[in-house]
């Protein structure tokens, strides 16, 4: 079947509220059903014991790297191929598409050979505690083996956003959400006649998900998504493309790849003192996925309309999206801010606390979510320089927030005051954060945006 080329794709004409509204929301409202499975599933784990609970949480900065490195590569897509679309170069599209599907296997095949061998070195480094190790090392092995589900799922989203099908790719996130959900209790504790599988039952249940997302994004890109062809019969690795989708790429992965490398650390930190305060760390991101979710999918929203419009040159667009963005981001982080300083222990009862628990959880989550006030923007500002494919600037705030504030501080926080100050060191990070963003975006301005018509 010929591929069918547009007059005109609604990220060059439709009002900039009435299409981030469009593309946004499906995203939101696929991140949201995600953000919730993110929650349930390590209620369900907490229910088994604090062990389970904790080996899950130690896993964590593992999973956040396979999803940064498939998240890095599909801006690099996102980024790419919306460009060529809005300079009507339909063949580079096409391009961007198989190149990036061509990348997500070749990720899996990494992290599942290094996923198991790794596993025991990994836990080693961590914890001498043997349910947590066992629990662990089986939970990260599962999820490495069958990464090809997470990795291909993400693409296949990306591919569906980019030429404007938010609401298609809000289906194949959600539905793969949803049996992550129906799943989880049933391999945990071994309902309805399956056997119980505990910890490894969550992490079957997780990549089974992931693997119905996959299969469905596939689906619809060949079905319904008639912009790009992605058939990959005689596909060859275009060394140009390729390069073009990891300049953007690349320091997306890392961007997010540092926040594993900081959660690792803040873990070994905070197990100085008692394994409890490293799952209440866990739990702090189960929590604020469902704060943050929806100011990425409303990234995710935002990034195609600004790649399409600087590909057609409209400073007027681009600078309307950014500011809407900005707007809605931090409305939705002072809600966020708003509900972990009021219910801090109600959200901590989900996970089965204890007293312990509650005695440390409950003033590390009202102290971290006042970063919030300044997260959102942030995350948007971060977000434009990647559709305007300039990447390194989000990779320097994110190596300035993480790795020179947040880690430096907490360790000396823990060493000099205890636990209860280490938790300061995220609203340090971001007021530095916000200083660096603001000053980054008024260079790319000058140099990217200004002289546009």
């Amino acid at each position: 079947m010929p591929q069918t080329i547009p007059k005109e794709n609604k990220m060059g004409y439709l009002p900039i509220p009435k299409l981030l509204f469009q593309m946004s929301l499906p995203i939101i409202i696929s991140m949201l059903i995600q953000a919730l499975y993110n929650i349930v599933d390590s209620a369900f784990v907490a229910q088994l014991n604090e062990s389970a609970l904790t080996a899950v949480s130690l896993v964590f900065p593992i999973q956040n790297l396979m999803i940064a490195v498939a998240v890095g590569t599909g801006v690099g897509i996102n980024a790419l191929l919306s460009r060529n679309l809005g300079e009507k170069d339909y063949e580079g599209a096409n391009l961007a598409g198989r190149n990036g599907i061509f990348l997500s296997v070749c990720h899996y095949i990494v992290f599942a050979i290094l996923g198991v061998s790794l596993a025991t070195a990994f836990f080693d480094l961590q914890t001498a505690h043997e349910q947590i190790r066992a629990y662990g090392i089986q939970y990260m092995s599962l999820i490495s083996v069958f990464s090809f589900g997470i990795f291909l799922e993400i693409t296949m989203e990306r591919l569906l956003q980019a030429t404007g099908r938010a609401a298609l790719s809000m289906v194949t996130q959600g539905v793969g959400a949803i049996v992550n959900l129906i799943m989880d209790p049933i391999l945990i504790f071994g309902l309805f006649g399956f056997p119980r599988l505990e910890v490894a039952g969550a992490a079957i249940a997780t990549v089974f998900g992931q693997i119905i997302g996959m299969l469905l994004g596939l689906f619809l890109n060949v079905k319904y998504n008639k912009e790009i062809n992605i058939n990959m019969r005689h596909y060859r690795p275009h060394s140009r493309v390729i390069r073009q989708i990891y300049a953007v790429g690349i320091p997306s992965m890392v961007v997010q790849a540092i926040s594993s490398v900081m959660t690792f650390g803040i873990n070994k930190i905070l197990l100085m003192f008692t394994s409890t305060a490293a799952a209440v760390f866990g739990i702090y991101f189960k929590l604020q996925s469902f704060i943050f979710m929806p100011v990425f999918g409303l990234n995710n929203g935002m990034v195609p309309i600004i790649a399409f419009n600087y590909g057609a040159k409209s400073k007027k667009r681009i600078m309307s999206t950014i500011r809407l963005s900005i707007l809605s981001a931090v409305t939705i982080m002072l809600l966020g801010l708003v509900c972990f300083e009021i219910f801090p222990g109600q959200f901590l009862y989900l996970f089965n606390a204890s007293e312990d628990m509650l005695a440390i959880g409950v003033p590390a989550l009202r102290i971290i979510s006042l970063s919030f006030i300044f997260a959102g923007y942030c995350i948007v500002v971060g977000s434009a320089f990647q559709a305007l494919g300039n990447g390194t600037y989000s990779l320097i705030v994110s190596v300035a927030r993480q790795m020179l504030v947040i880690l430096p501080c907490a360790y000396l926080f823990a060493k000099v005051f205890g636990l209860h100050a280490v938790w300061w060191a995220f609203p340090l990070a971001e007021l530095v954060s916000v200083a660096l963003s603001t000053l980054l975006f008024r260079r790319i301005y000058r140099e990217k945006i200004q002289s546009l018509s």
